[in-house]
């Protein structure tokens, strides 16, 4: 040491990076061969080396820091409504779509949800508000295909692999992205409430104004409170249309005559986290729109894109839990205390092992869930998908919070503080919970699902069965979990999240029993179906097989 220097910098972890997350992931690469995707394998295991390196984990960081500005107007004065980016954020969505994460199932192909659903765990563990405005294009394409004068136009651009962020009319663009707006200040999740309202414009008047895209036109006064991503080409809002009552409508940046819709950008939101994302309020001053589906049924027209964004919201949250256990994981294999790495120290081994369980129960829960939709013609597979969206984005998502929490805690002070990913990622998971239904909101909507459908509570059943009788505690579990569906003979509110969580556990320990490790699907039957989850991690049994668990976790 030289005579002035306080210390030697010893005994630190140097940051995980420059790694491949596919290959460091079993669970994810027998779920893809399992599921249907084994044709993405060789493309995943390139964009797991992608995803790792240094420079890209560097643009979450970025796009982060940097968050986006909204410019009202230009120099002159004139209104633009224009919002600038980090250029990492654009690294990151050219990255995203370039590898079709937000078009791919709707291109074709075997197991094309599957694939797309391991692609976007990936991206789950770098950066999450770049998924946002993906998530809302991918889950856009049904809805817009029930208009079929819009999708001959759109739709080729929206699944074009080419990220183009220029604010421009779609005919001189290469590639398009789709927004949602349905909240509004008064409503919230109860989107009745809302006033926004449409009237028709006057086929003279239309035909005028846009020639042969003047059919279904309608003028929209209103505002929307969250309007997600304002910089994309085209939105889908809920609007009021008299007596009719909510219906869906398209309104492009852009009109057919190039000139700008009359959508005013108020401000973009200061949010918790999503901090890279743009989302905003905005107000239609007489803004035009194209109706999509039929008037009045705007809830369920624009409900076919919520089964995905929610599908999302549970692949955010898986994701970014596989990243912060990742995280944490590495630094205390390498971090020595008491003599040992930490990895080594036995309630230390119990928290990562529990937080490991955790973990890959969402991956392949999620991967599964993805196949219903690859499988929706088959209709026990949609309804599965109808039972499983609402209630794995209730209890994945809630779950992500605490998970971020006790990663933060594994590597102490310095997972607290800003200089790494945990802060960030601590911050990004409440958002699932709350975009796209609430959690309340997704329990209710699993109820409905039950009490509506008779064959629903048959799927189920016959999905559990599938584990077997192997393990008499699962058994048990499952015999008690149908009962008490079957007995709901009228849907049971106060008790909703109970049965949402139970039926996920469920599903979660029949599909480790059929293909974990016994070290695996045992230790989490033990923590998870014999006991509550309870709120902290760290409370495995004593008998897990721990270092079994961790060594599966993560592949170094």
């Amino acid at each position: 040491m030289q005579h002035f220097d306080t210390h030697e910098v010893s005994n630190t972890v140097a940051p995980l990076e420059n790694f491949n997350l596919f290959a460091a992931d079993p669970a994810l690469q027998e779920a893809l061969l399992r599921e249907g995707g084994a044709d993405a394998a060789a493309s995943l295991h390139a964009l797991g080396a992608e995803l790792g390196r240094s420079e890209t984990l560097d643009w979450a960081r970025l796009a982060n820091l940097y968050p986006p500005q909204l410019h009202s107007f230009d120099r002159q004065g004139k209104r633009i409504d224009e919002v600038e980016f980090h250029p990492a954020w654009h690294s990151l969505m050219a990255l995203l779509v370039g590898n079709g994460a937000h078009a791919s199932p709707w291109q074709g192909g075997a197991g094309a949800q599957v694939a797309r659903t391991a692609r976007y765990l990936l991206f789950g563990q770098v950066e999450n508000g770049s998924q946002c405005p993906v998530t809302m294009t991918y889950a856009a394409v049904p809805a817009l295909r029930q208009a079929p004068r819009i999708a001959r136009k759109w739709l080729p651009k929206i699944l074009s692999h080419q990220y183009d962020p220029r604010s421009l009319p779609i005919e001189q663009k290469h590639g398009a992205l789709i927004g949602m707006g349905m909240t509004e200040k008064q409503g919230g999740s109860d989107v009745r409430a809302n006033t926004t309202h449409a009237e028709p414009v006057p086929s003279a008047e239309a035909l005028a104004l846009f020639g042969e895209d003047g059919e279904d036109v309608f003028r929209i006064v209103g505002h929307k409170w969250f309007f997600s991503a304002p910089q994309s080409d085209a939105h889908l809002i809920l609007a009021q249309t008299g007596a009719e009552g909510l219906s869906c409508f398209f309104l492009p940046r852009y009109l057919p005559n190039g000139k700008r819709n009359a959508i005013r950008v108020q401000r973009l939101k200061d949010k918790l986290g999503n901090r890279s994302n743009a989302s905003s309020e905005v107000e239609f001053a007489g803004a035009y729109g194209w109706l999509i589906g039929k008037q009045g049924r705007g809830i369920p027209t624009i409900l076919e894109m919520g089964s995905h964004t929610r599908l999302d919201c549970i692949l955010g949250s898986a994701g970014a839990m596989r990243a912060a256990l990742t995280h944490a994981l590495h630094h205390a294999r390498r971090r020595l205390a008491f003599g040992r790495p930490l990895a080594e120290q036995p309630l230390m081994q119990n928290v990562l092992a529990d937080m490991a369980l955790e973990s890959e129960a969402a991956t392949v829960f999620a991967m599964r869930l993805a196949r219903c939709f690859d499988e929706a013609a088959d209709p026990a597979q949609a309804m599965l998908a109808r039972l499983l969206t609402p209630a794995g984005k209730y209890w994945i998502c809630k779950r992500g919070p605490g998970f971020g929490a006790e990663a933060m805690e594994v590597v102490g002070g310095n997972g607290y503080v800003e200089d790494g990913p945990l802060a960030r990622l601590y911050r990004e998971l409440p958002v699932n919970s709350i975009w796209e239904g609430s959690g309340n909101v997704m329990c209710l909507d699993l109820l409905r699902a039950l009490a509506r459908s008779p064959a629903a509570l048959e799927v189920l059943a016959a999905e559990l069965a599938l584990a077997g009788n192997g393990d008499t505690c699962f058994v048990a579990y499952r015999s008690t979990l149908l009962a008490d569906l079957a007995q709901q003979q009228q849907p049971d509110e106060f008790g909703a999240r109970v049965r949402a969580e139970r039926v996920v556990l469920a599903v979660q320990a029949a599909l480790l029993l059929r293909h974990a490790p016994p070290y695996v699907s045992s230790a989490f039957v033990a923590s998870r179906l014999k006991r509550e989850p309870g709120g902290a991690y760290g409370r495995l049994p004593s008998g897990v097989d721990c270092a079994a668990i961790l060594g599966r976790a993560l592949v170094e």
